[in-house]
């Protein structure tokens, strides 16, 4: 069997990933990147956010892969995790003002991916996974974890955390998002899932 991840399926890719492969978990998303990007981009209007809430899909998708459910494609999944993901960023966007549609692109196409809640087996591997998640932030830099806390944890938005840490809004995007990158080295260099 040829075993070059670029010729597997997704669902092999899954299989992979989860027997610690992270060249194919790399492959898999890479499958989704651009169309996830360009999904995105076309709702918020911003390369930047959408470059961060693509990061951030990265980064959950991979510590969420064991919930992933093969009823439904690879596809659906990780857009619904970078969808859920944009809702959060719209919200943030109308609580200081502004609006953007989280049900339609700007054709007006209707957005209606597929949701499936955990089971207490997917809880427990949750948690796990949480835990996993708590031991890489603490060999961050202290910067880098107190970005990825406000973040991602208490999900403060950036104005928020500009204001928290007396930074300038370019400065705290500019450290979450060096801070997601050291993350993601992280996860790749432990080869861990």
């Amino acid at each position: 069997m040829d075993i070059t991840p670029q010729k597997l399926t997704d669902q092999e890719l899954v299989e992979q990933t989860l027997a610690g492969n992270t060249i194919c978990y790399e492959t898999l998303f890479d499958r989704y990147r651009h169309p996830l990007y360009a999904a995105i981009v076309s709702r918020c209007g911003d390369e930047q956010d959408a470059g961060d809430i693509i990061q951030e899909t990265y980064v959950k998708a991979y510590f969420n892969l064991p919930r992933y459910n093969a009823d439904y494609t690879f596809g659906q999944w990780v857009y619904t995790i970078a969808r859920n993901l944009f809702i959060d960023y719209a919200r943030r966007k109308r609580s200081a003002g502004s609006t953007v549609s989280i049900d339609s692109n700007t054709t007006g196409e209707m957005i209606n991916p597929a949701c499936d809640m955990p089971n207490p087996e997917e809880r427990i591997i949750s948690r796990q996974r949480s835990s996993l998640l708590d031991n890489l932030l603490e060999e961050l830099p202290a910067h880098y974890r107190t970005m990825i806390q406000l973040r991602f944890i208490k999900e403060y938005s950036y104005e928020e955390i500009a204001e928290q840490l007396g930074m300038p809004i370019g400065t705290v995007k500019t450290q979450i998002h060096r801070a997601r990158e050291r993350l993601c080295r992280l996860i790749t260099a432990r080869q861990l899932l």
